[in-house]
């Protein structure tokens, strides 16, 4: 017996608006919206996001990210996510490899790098 990922899912205090940010940035599609309560983003590379309406989302930092790398250049790109409403939380770098650690506007951490 095999177990598979489905999706990655995220708690929010607005799950469509927050999808519709994701999907924008990741060129994926809304596909199910359940009246705002679950809403689903079907990214390019066939995976899935789900962001669930919860009435308090958990504080503080979250414990598991998204890692996202970008074939452009990197500054380029975060300059990008700033514009549509990210949050630049920290540049970092160890032994050559550089990330850039950002905020969605919900205040979920997600780090950024040059692919390779």
């Amino acid at each position: 017996m095999t177990t598979n990922l489905a999706m990655i899912t995220v708690d929010t205090a607005d799950a469509l608006a927050l999808a519709t940010w994701w999907a924008s940035q990741l060129d994926g599609t809304v596909v199910a919206e359940n009246d705002g309560w679950f809403v689903v983003v079907q990214l390019p590379s066939g995976q899935a996001l789900g962001f669930q309406k919860v009435d308090a989302p958990t504080p503080g930092k979250n414990r598991m990210h998204l890692d996202l790398t970008t074939d452009g250049d990197l500054t380029a790109r975060v300059q990008e996510l700033e514009a549509a409403g990210a949050q630049k939380i920290a540049e970092r770098e160890m032994s050559g490899f550089a990330w850039v650690t950002l905020a969605d506007p919900a205040g979920n951490e997600f780090c950024v790098a040059a692919g390779h």
